[in-house]
């Protein structure tokens, strides 16, 4: 008697699943045929009463997101395809639920993301021509977009580097202004002091012999050739010497330095694709 109650109630239930997975497939149904007709709104509403009845039905999850899809309303797309991803209980379903979520990613420029997305697609069917393609296209899009903080970052050392150039470029300009002042000033005082000397030595006895020498030495350049130079300094045969000297030294330093930079880095072969 127990067991023929217990089979009973068996069966029962059964039948109760039975016609409620029927319910949800015809709600699907119902919701496929409306998308057919591009009437996504009532499609929407079909598949919300399966979902209703069966909440976790892949199925329903699935084009309720293709749906969302359509209407342009990707977060709600995304939402559906990551529950489809979940509850999905073949590969199969698991790939086109990341596919999709890969694409919903891919108009929403979340390149990032989209990569990931088509990676977990591949990883259930890694012979799909389509994803495969669609991965390519957002591992390159990704690898165009710099992010907006290492953007913001760089364009903030720009401006640092330019603002020290130009402080840099200003003093500089102050220091050759300080240095033709100093240079003024120096030269006035010794004119002051040339002058307060010959006052000094105007009238003065005991330089008129050092006058009419000097007076002498004038009228008689060839006289002031021929003395030999004092002790300690360079004839001008000397002078004249020791500057063609340093010339041809530092014409071989230059012409050193030259040929190191002609030598430079070897180029090595551009390799192609």
């Amino acid at each position: 008697m127990k067991y023929s109650v217990v089979i009973g109630f068996c069966l029962s239930l059964l039948g109760v699943l039975h016609a409620q997975d029927k319910k949800v497939n015809n709600h699907i149904y119902e919701g496929n045929s409306k998308v057919k007709e591009a009437s996504f709104v009532d499609a929407e509403k079909s598949y919300r009463k399966a979902l209703s009845l069966a909440p976790e039905e892949s199925k329903a999850l699935f084009n309720l997101g293709n749906t969302h899809y359509q209407e342009e309303q990707y977060d709600e797309a995304s939402q559906r395809f990551f529950q489809t991803q979940k509850t999905a209980s073949s590969k199969n379903e698991k790939h086109r639920a990341f596919h999709n979520l890969g694409n919903v990613f891919m108009q929403k420029k979340e390149y990032e993301k989209a990569v990931e997305a088509y990676k977990n697609a591949l990883r259930n069917n890694p012979s799909d021509e389509e994803t495969r393609y669609n991965y390519a296209l957002a591992k390159e899009l990704l690898d165009k977009e710099e992010p907006p903080q290492e953007q913001e970052q760089d364009d903030n050392k720009d401006n640092q580097d330019q603002q020290e150039k130009e402080q840099e470029q200003e003093q500089e300009k102050d220091q050759d202004k300080e240095g033709d002042k100093d240079s003024k000033d120096q030269q006035n005082q010794d004119d002051q002091k040339d002058e307060g000397e010959e006052s000094d030595n105007e009238g003065d006895p005991k330089n008129e012999g050092d006058q009419q020498k000097d007076q002498n030495q004038a009228n008689n350049p060839q006289e002031e050739k021929k003395q030999p130079p004092k002790q300690g300094e360079l004839s001008p045969q000397q002078v004249q010497s020791l500057l063609e000297a340093m010339n041809n030294q530092e014409k071989e330093v230059q012409d050193k330095v030259n040929a190191k930079k002609v030598k430079g880095v070897p180029v090595r072969g551009k390799k192609d694709w």
